[in-house]
């Protein structure tokens, strides 16, 4: 074909320099999949490309691109999930938490930490311990296991006790500043915090000090809350590698978390914080507290605000609680959510309260995959339950969100990629291939991507005809769903079995099992009711992991040791 085309175009009189570039040209059109114009078109746009699109293209970098990490200059392409166009009337209202007098402190520090955030507000309400003595056990802790589980990026320790005392003086003076008064937690490090180096889980950036305090921060600061530590993400928020290392599973360490809210899940399972902050863009929250057992939330996209967040996808990114139940998931939710002015996608969310939630009067769905122990628990409280599918038609879900993350990740990233630090990526085979094979997708396959997504929406919207729906959470079809239309998932641990090929003599090292219940968006309190529900006659979520405490006769090839000091290792 080739051939041909050279000879009939030295019959036209073109030179052969010419023909040549012209069938360059056209090689490089059909990475594009536009190799349907002729070669005077191809010409015509090369002069074209040159003459204006780069000036502009390099112009808007140099405007918008010069930073990496997305916290500046966010695009003022605003994704809405919202389904109804009715004005809700509950914006702005706040949860009525259950009221938990007569708890008493345990004679063990084992005990205390895996207690839930309001047993220990209760606690430091009644003054049965301070805080300042609860930052100090979990400090301990973080220090102690991190060997083992390398979730830690930094320790937050000078700030953490100023944090506690000035709680303890509040409280000293009266004022007591609700459920997370004096209560020590983590956050992922894609958050930034003044002073404190905010690394993004990368080696490039693994001096970074950002001075911005980051919204959810300030949300929780202004509670009372303590921050202990920053946690381990995958290295800018991919998977479980980071530049210190790979986090590991407290329920079974020969294997890792998966990510990238690695930290926050490790950390949160191993009761060496009472609950920390993670987020996801796909998958990063349900797929490691799926492998670590603890309970999550992943709000609706927009209900918790980003500022000073590092950004992959302004259209994805949410932010939320890992902890010991739905309840404190709820306590945290409650705290964090509301209209962030330095996010234009964040909005005062319009949620009812969970705690006053009629589960008698809902109807949920369960698909194929759910844990049928959450479905029969919550028949047994009397919510209608029916089989239920996900009959949507678009069958390019998980190409969607892939076009939509990777050319906002680039876009963020620009700079890193241009100046070759993602030659220095910790995993060659993650972001570097991702974001080089994204800077070939075009505008206008981007902009087609984000109209299917319009489809699928209106798709799942349409069959959406349950209150909420019971399925695996880490299905990575639903992933890429429930992300590209928003919905809300919380994880929740529904049992254990044996590791594979566990050793003849056994081992006490387990294999999570969870699921995820679904709702609308904007109907978070739904699913976190349904999860208060089943956890209220169910213990999965208070078992504790072994870390490193195998077994009397169960090893591992190198295992991470515990060192000094000396504790109890099974919890």
């Amino acid at each position: 074909m080739f051939h041909q085309k050279v000879q009939d175009s030295k019959k036209n009189g073109e030179c052969p320099e010419k023909i040549n570039e012209v069938a360059s040209l056209r090689c490089a059109f059909e990475l594009f999949d536009a190799n349907f114009f002729n070669d005077k078109k191809i010409l015509e746009i090369v002069k074209g490309v040159k003459e204006l699109n780069i000036p502009i293209i390099r112009a808007n970098r140099k405007l918008a691109a010069s930073v990496n990490g997305g916290l500046h200059n966010p695009s003022v392409l605003v994704f809405n999930p919202e389904w109804s166009k009715e004005q809700p009337q509950s914006i702005g209202k706040r949860f009525h938490y259950p009221s938990l007098i007569g708890t008493k402190r345990p004679k063990n520090e084992e005990d205390i930490a895996f207690m839930s955030v309001l047993e220990l507000g209760e606690l430091i309400k009644t003054k049965q311990i301070t805080s300042e003595e609860l930052t100090c056990i979990f400090l301990q802790r973080l220090k102690r296991y991190n060997h083992v589980l390398e979730a830690v990026v930094s320790y937050t320790e000078e700030l953490a006790y100023k944090q506690a005392k000035h709680a303890d003086e509040l409280l000293a003076q009266g004022v007591y500043l609700g459920p997370l008064h004096g209560i020590p937690y983590g956050l992922k490090d894609i958050i930034s915090v003044p002073h404190y180096k905010t690394t993004w889980g990368s080696k490039t950036f693994k001096d970074q000090v950002i001075d911005i305090e980051a919204w959810v921060y300030k949300r929780l600061k202004a509670a009372g809350a303590v921050l202990v530590a920053k946690l381990v993400t995958g290295s800018l928020a991919y998977d479980d590698i980071w530049y210190g290392g790979r986090t590991r599973n407290p329920w079974n360490i020969e294997e890792f978390t998966t990510g990238s809210s690695a930290g926050p899940a490790a950390c949160t399972s191993a009761g060496m914080v009472p609950f920390a902050i993670g987020s996801e863009t796909a998958g990063s929250i349900t797929y490691p507290a799926a492998r670590c057992g603890v309970t999550a939330l992943r709000p609706t996209f927009g209900t918790v605000g980003r500022t000073g967040v590092m950004s992959i996808s302004e259209s994805l990114d949410k932010l939320g609680p890992f902890c010991r139940s739905a309840t404190d998931c709820t306590v945290i939710l409650d705290t964090i959510r509301g209209r962030d002015p330095g996010d234009l996608s964040s909005r005062d969310s319009p949620l009812d309260d969970p705690f006053l939630v009629d589960i008698t009067k809902l109807t949920v769905g369960y698909l194929d995959d759910a844990e049928m122990e959450v479905v029969q628990v919550l028949a047994s409280k009397g919510v209608n339950v029916i089989p239920f599918k996900l009959n949507y038609t678009v069958d390019s879900v998980q190409g969607i969100l892939n076009f939509t993350m990777d050319v906002d990740m680039l876009s963020h990233f620009d700079k890193w990629q241009r100046s070759g630090q993602d030659d220095d990526y910790e995993a060659q085979d993650q972001w570097p291939i991702e974001l080089r094979r994204a800077r070939m997708i075009p505008a206008v396959d981007y902009v087609q991507a984000q109209r299917a997504r319009g489809k699928l929406i209106q798709e799942v919207r349409e069959i959406f005809t349950v209150d909420a729906f019971i399925g695996n959470a880490t299905d990575w079809e639903k992933v890429c769903m429930g992300n590209l239309v928003g919905l809300p998932v919380i994880v929740v641990p529904t049992g254990f079995k044996n590791i594979s090929n566990p050793p003849s003599s056994g081992s006490r090292r387990r294999t999570t099992i969870t699921t995820g219940i679904y709702a609308p968006p904007h109907h978070d309190h739904i699913a976190l009711a349904l999860a208060m529900a089943y956890q209220s006659v169910t213990d999965h979520h208070k078992q504790r992991p072994p870390i490193n405490n195998l077994g009397p006769n169960d090893s591992i090839p190198n295992p991470p040791t515990v060192t000094s000091p000396p504790r109890l290792l099974y919890f």
